[in-house]
Protein backbone atom coordinates (compact mmCIF):
# COMPACT_ATOMS: atom_id res chain seq x y z
CA UNK A 1 0.00 0.00 0.00
CA UNK A 2 1.32 3.27 -0.84
CA UNK A 3 1.71 6.44 1.08
CA UNK A 4 -1.53 8.26 -0.80
CA UNK A 5 -3.59 5.11 -0.03
CA UNK A 6 -2.08 4.51 3.62
CA UNK A 7 -3.12 8.10 4.23
CA UNK A 8 -6.70 7.69 2.70
CA UNK A 9 -7.26 4.84 4.40
CA UNK A 10 -6.46 5.88 8.08
CA UNK A 11 -8.48 8.95 7.87
CA UNK A 12 -11.44 7.04 6.51
CA UNK A 13 -10.92 4.58 9.58
CA UNK A 14 -10.72 7.88 11.58
CA UNK A 15 -13.71 9.41 10.17
CA UNK A 16 -15.68 6.05 11.03
CA UNK A 17 -14.68 5.72 14.52
CA UNK A 18 -15.63 9.36 15.36
CA UNK A 19 -18.87 8.72 13.75
CA UNK A 20 -19.85 5.90 15.48
CA UNK A 21 -17.75 7.26 18.92
CA UNK A 22 -20.40 10.23 18.64
CA UNK A 23 -23.74 7.81 17.97
CA UNK A 24 -22.60 5.96 21.34
CA UNK A 25 -22.16 8.84 22.93
CA UNK A 26 -25.71 9.94 22.20
CA UNK A 27 -27.43 6.13 23.25
CA UNK A 28 -25.29 6.49 26.60
CA UNK A 29 -26.79 7.05 29.89
CA UNK A 30 -23.66 8.71 30.80
CA UNK A 31 -23.96 11.24 28.35
CA UNK A 32 -26.74 12.91 30.90
CA UNK A 33 -27.95 16.56 30.11
CA UNK A 34 -30.63 18.52 31.90
CA UNK A 35 -33.81 17.02 29.64
CA UNK A 36 -31.61 14.45 27.37
CA UNK A 37 -30.59 10.78 29.06
CA UNK A 38 -31.78 8.57 31.93
CA UNK A 39 -31.52 9.03 35.49
CA UNK A 40 -32.90 6.91 39.38
CA UNK A 41 -34.97 8.90 41.42
CA UNK A 42 -36.54 7.89 44.94
CA UNK A 43 -39.35 9.99 46.02
CA UNK A 44 -41.30 10.08 49.49
CA UNK A 45 -43.94 7.95 49.16
CA UNK A 46 -46.64 9.80 51.08
CA UNK A 47 -45.88 12.50 48.10
CA UNK A 48 -46.51 9.71 45.53
CA UNK A 49 -50.02 12.04 43.99
CA UNK A 50 -47.87 15.07 43.64
CA UNK A 51 -44.74 13.78 42.20
CA UNK A 52 -46.53 11.49 39.81
CA UNK A 53 -48.38 14.30 38.23
CA UNK A 54 -45.43 16.10 37.64
CA UNK A 55 -43.31 13.56 36.42
CA UNK A 56 -46.38 12.80 34.08
CA UNK A 57 -46.39 16.52 32.53
CA UNK A 58 -42.37 16.32 32.37
CA UNK A 59 -42.12 13.23 30.39
CA UNK A 60 -44.88 14.63 27.92
CA UNK A 61 -42.92 17.43 27.45
CA UNK A 62 -39.08 15.77 27.31
CA UNK A 63 -39.61 12.44 25.34
CA UNK A 64 -35.83 12.07 25.22
CA UNK A 65 -35.40 12.23 29.06
CA UNK A 66 -36.36 9.05 31.31
CA UNK A 67 -36.46 9.59 34.88
CA UNK A 68 -37.21 6.15 36.72
CA UNK A 69 -39.14 6.89 40.23
CA UNK A 70 -39.14 4.62 43.07
CA UNK A 71 -40.96 5.36 46.48
CA UNK A 72 -39.75 4.28 49.32
CA UNK A 73 -40.15 5.58 53.06
CA UNK A 74 -37.88 8.65 53.97
CA UNK A 75 -35.48 6.61 56.38
CA UNK A 76 -34.89 4.15 53.15
CA UNK A 77 -34.22 7.29 50.99
CA UNK A 78 -32.19 9.10 53.15
CA UNK A 79 -29.66 5.70 53.72
CA UNK A 80 -29.41 5.21 49.69
CA UNK A 81 -28.35 9.05 49.53
CA UNK A 82 -25.93 8.03 52.00
CA UNK A 83 -24.08 5.60 50.68
CA UNK A 84 -24.58 7.07 47.37
CA UNK A 85 -26.78 4.44 45.67
CA UNK A 86 -29.04 7.43 44.68
CA UNK A 87 -28.58 11.19 43.92
CA UNK A 88 -31.90 12.81 43.54
CA UNK A 89 -34.67 12.45 45.78
CA UNK A 90 -37.75 14.27 47.11
CA UNK A 91 -38.51 14.32 50.60
CA UNK A 92 -40.36 16.51 52.83
CA UNK A 93 -37.73 18.12 54.33
CA UNK A 94 -33.97 19.36 53.45
CA UNK A 95 -30.77 17.28 54.55
CA UNK A 96 -30.15 17.93 57.95
CA UNK A 97 -26.01 19.20 59.26
CA UNK A 98 -25.12 15.54 59.77
CA UNK A 99 -27.05 14.02 56.36
CA UNK A 100 -25.20 17.35 54.78
CA UNK A 101 -21.92 17.23 56.03
CA UNK A 102 -21.30 13.45 54.18
CA UNK A 103 -21.82 15.27 50.83
CA UNK A 104 -19.35 18.09 52.48
CA UNK A 105 -16.94 15.71 52.88
CA UNK A 106 -16.78 14.31 49.33
CA UNK A 107 -16.67 18.17 47.94
CA UNK A 108 -20.27 17.50 46.35
CA UNK A 109 -21.89 20.28 46.24
CA UNK A 110 -26.14 19.29 47.30
CA UNK A 111 -28.68 21.34 45.50
CA UNK A 112 -32.28 21.77 47.33
CA UNK A 113 -34.87 23.02 45.21
CA UNK A 114 -38.29 23.96 46.80
CA UNK A 115 -41.13 23.26 44.80
CA UNK A 116 -44.34 23.12 47.00
CA UNK A 117 -46.16 23.56 50.95
CA UNK A 118 -47.30 20.20 51.74
CA UNK A 119 -49.43 19.53 55.34
CA UNK A 120 -49.77 15.91 57.72
CA UNK A 121 -53.51 15.72 57.92
CA UNK A 122 -55.55 14.81 60.64
CA UNK A 123 -58.64 12.95 58.82
CA UNK A 124 -61.51 11.05 60.44
CA UNK A 125 -64.37 9.70 59.25
CA UNK A 126 -67.55 11.98 58.33
CA UNK A 127 -69.52 10.39 60.67
CA UNK A 128 -67.63 10.70 63.76
CA UNK A 129 -68.54 14.53 65.50
CA UNK A 130 -64.99 15.29 67.32
CA UNK A 131 -63.77 17.29 64.45
CA UNK A 132 -61.44 19.55 66.49
CA UNK A 133 -57.69 18.71 67.99
CA UNK A 134 -55.21 20.88 69.72
CA UNK A 135 -51.21 20.15 69.11
CA UNK A 136 -50.74 19.54 72.84
CA UNK A 137 -53.46 17.09 72.52
CA UNK A 138 -51.62 14.86 69.51
CA UNK A 139 -48.36 15.23 71.86
CA UNK A 140 -50.23 13.81 74.63
CA UNK A 141 -52.12 11.36 73.06
CA UNK A 142 -48.02 10.01 71.43
CA UNK A 143 -47.04 10.22 75.18
CA UNK A 144 -49.63 8.08 75.84
CA UNK A 145 -51.59 10.41 78.76
CA UNK A 146 -54.66 11.45 76.38
CA UNK A 147 -57.88 8.78 75.58
CA UNK A 148 -56.06 5.65 75.63
CA UNK A 149 -59.72 4.29 73.48
CA UNK A 150 -58.77 7.13 70.61
CA UNK A 151 -56.84 5.38 67.95
CA UNK A 152 -54.05 7.03 65.65
CA UNK A 153 -52.85 5.53 62.28
CA UNK A 154 -50.48 6.19 59.99
CA UNK A 155 -48.20 5.06 57.07
CA UNK A 156 -45.12 3.17 57.79
CA UNK A 157 -43.13 3.09 60.60
CA UNK A 158 -40.09 4.57 58.42
CA UNK A 159 -41.94 7.05 56.77
CA UNK A 160 -41.61 11.18 56.97
CA UNK A 161 -44.88 11.46 58.52
CA UNK A 162 -43.47 9.73 61.27
CA UNK A 163 -39.97 11.79 61.62
CA UNK A 164 -42.32 14.77 61.44
CA UNK A 165 -44.46 13.60 64.68
CA UNK A 166 -41.40 12.37 66.80
CA UNK A 167 -39.83 15.58 66.12
CA UNK A 168 -42.92 17.53 66.98
CA UNK A 169 -43.66 15.69 70.21
CA UNK A 170 -40.45 14.52 70.96
CA UNK A 171 -41.50 10.87 71.55
CA UNK A 172 -39.32 8.18 70.69
CA UNK A 173 -41.53 5.03 71.47
CA UNK A 174 -45.60 5.65 70.93
CA UNK A 175 -48.19 4.20 73.17
CA UNK A 176 -50.39 1.07 72.07
CA UNK A 177 -52.72 3.13 70.49
CA UNK A 178 -51.01 4.72 67.90
CA UNK A 179 -49.45 2.62 65.46
CA UNK A 180 -48.21 1.97 61.97
CA UNK A 181 -49.45 0.04 58.90
CA UNK A 182 -47.65 0.03 55.65
CA UNK A 183 -49.13 2.71 53.36
CA UNK A 184 -50.98 5.70 52.92
CA UNK A 185 -53.90 3.61 51.19
CA UNK A 186 -54.15 1.23 54.00
CA UNK A 187 -54.40 4.04 56.68
CA UNK A 188 -57.30 5.65 54.54
CA UNK A 189 -59.08 2.10 54.34
CA UNK A 190 -58.97 1.78 58.27
CA UNK A 191 -60.47 5.07 59.19
CA UNK A 192 -63.20 4.15 56.43
CA UNK A 193 -63.40 1.00 58.12
CA UNK A 194 -63.16 2.57 61.76
CA UNK A 195 -64.71 6.50 61.03
CA UNK A 196 -64.13 7.41 64.78
CA UNK A 197 -60.00 6.55 64.09
CA UNK A 198 -57.90 9.30 62.88
CA UNK A 199 -55.50 8.80 60.40
CA UNK A 200 -52.40 10.72 59.51
CA UNK A 201 -51.75 11.57 55.84
CA UNK A 202 -49.76 13.42 53.46
CA UNK A 203 -52.62 16.36 52.28
CA UNK A 204 -51.45 15.36 49.36
CA UNK A 205 -53.62 11.53 49.44
CA UNK A 206 -56.46 13.56 50.35
CA UNK A 207 -56.59 16.11 47.51
CA UNK A 208 -55.27 13.66 44.83
CA UNK A 209 -56.35 10.58 45.82
CA UNK A 210 -55.10 7.49 43.02
CA UNK A 211 -58.65 6.10 41.44
CA UNK A 212 -58.67 2.55 43.51
CA UNK A 213 -59.07 5.28 46.70
CA UNK A 214 -61.37 7.94 45.51
CA UNK A 215 -64.06 6.54 46.65
CA UNK A 216 -63.26 5.40 50.74
CA UNK A 217 -61.52 9.28 50.43
CA UNK A 218 -65.08 10.83 50.13
CA UNK A 219 -66.00 9.25 53.35
CA UNK A 220 -63.40 11.29 54.92
CA UNK A 221 -62.90 14.36 56.26
CA UNK A 222 -60.23 16.80 57.45
CA UNK A 223 -60.04 17.58 61.23
CA UNK A 224 -59.32 21.22 62.01
CA UNK A 225 -56.23 21.94 64.22
CA UNK A 226 -55.63 24.59 66.47
CA UNK A 227 -54.28 27.39 65.32
CA UNK A 228 -51.53 29.89 67.90
CA UNK A 229 -54.15 32.60 67.45
CA UNK A 230 -56.95 30.33 69.06
CA UNK A 231 -58.56 29.40 65.95
CA UNK A 232 -58.94 26.30 64.23
CA UNK A 233 -57.85 25.70 60.48
CA UNK A 234 -58.20 22.81 58.24
CA UNK A 235 -55.77 22.47 55.44
CA UNK A 236 -55.98 24.33 52.41
CA UNK A 237 -54.06 26.18 49.88
CA UNK A 238 -54.18 29.27 51.48
CA UNK A 239 -53.57 27.95 55.25
CA UNK A 240 -50.51 26.21 53.64
CA UNK A 241 -49.03 28.68 51.99
CA UNK A 242 -49.69 30.78 54.86
CA UNK A 243 -48.86 28.27 57.14
CA UNK A 244 -51.13 29.32 59.82
CA UNK A 245 -52.07 25.26 59.57
CA UNK A 246 -50.10 24.22 62.43
CA UNK A 247 -48.72 21.23 60.15
CA UNK A 248 -47.17 22.17 57.43
CA UNK A 249 -43.79 20.87 55.68
CA UNK A 250 -42.05 22.27 52.65
CA UNK A 251 -41.15 19.75 50.06
CA UNK A 252 -37.67 19.93 48.18
CA UNK A 253 -35.93 17.89 45.36
CA UNK A 254 -32.19 17.22 46.65
CA UNK A 255 -30.04 16.85 43.90
CA UNK A 256 -26.59 15.75 44.84
CA UNK A 257 -25.16 14.86 41.32
CA UNK A 258 -22.57 17.65 41.65
CA UNK A 259 -23.29 18.04 37.66
CA UNK A 260 -25.95 19.20 35.48
CA UNK A 261 -28.67 16.31 34.67
CA UNK A 262 -31.78 15.32 34.86
CA UNK A 263 -31.79 16.28 38.54
CA UNK A 264 -31.43 19.77 37.21
CA UNK A 265 -33.71 19.88 34.84
CA UNK A 266 -36.26 18.19 36.73
CA UNK A 267 -35.97 20.56 39.50
CA UNK A 268 -36.06 23.83 36.98
CA UNK A 269 -39.40 21.87 35.87
CA UNK A 270 -40.43 21.80 39.52
CA UNK A 271 -39.91 25.38 39.65
CA UNK A 272 -41.28 26.56 36.56
CA UNK A 273 -44.57 28.23 35.80
CA UNK A 274 -46.01 24.98 34.55
CA UNK A 275 -44.86 22.98 37.52
CA UNK A 276 -46.17 25.51 39.90
CA UNK A 277 -49.60 25.31 38.12
CA UNK A 278 -49.51 21.83 38.74
CA UNK A 279 -48.96 22.23 42.38
CA UNK A 280 -51.58 24.85 42.72
CA UNK A 281 -54.15 22.59 41.13
CA UNK A 282 -53.50 19.33 43.23
CA UNK A 283 -54.53 21.47 45.98
CA UNK A 284 -51.06 21.69 47.81
CA UNK A 285 -49.55 25.29 47.87
CA UNK A 286 -47.08 26.23 45.02
CA UNK A 287 -43.42 27.35 45.93
CA UNK A 288 -44.37 30.55 44.04
CA UNK A 289 -47.90 31.82 42.57
CA UNK A 290 -47.88 31.40 39.08
CA UNK A 291 -48.87 34.35 37.07
CA UNK A 292 -52.53 34.70 35.95
CA UNK A 293 -53.08 35.43 31.88
CA UNK A 294 -56.29 37.93 31.52
CA UNK A 295 -57.38 38.23 27.74
CA UNK A 296 -59.33 41.84 27.00
CA UNK A 297 -61.90 41.46 24.40
CA UNK A 298 -61.85 44.71 22.27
Amino acid sequence: MNKKSCFTFFSVLSLTASILFSCTQQKNPSSEQITVGESKLLADESLYPIVDDEYQIFAENYKRAQINISYKPEQDIINSLLTDSIDIAILGRELNPKEAQHFEDKKIIVRSTKFAIDGIALVTGKSNQDTLITVEEIKQAFEGKGNQEQVFVFDNAKSSTVSYLMELTNVKVFPKNVYALKTNKEVIRYVNEHPNSIGIVSVAWMKRPTPDIAAEVENLKFMSLKTEKGTFEKPSQTSLKLKTYPLTRDLYLINCQGKAGLGTGFASFLASELGQRIILKSGLAPDSLPSRKINIRH
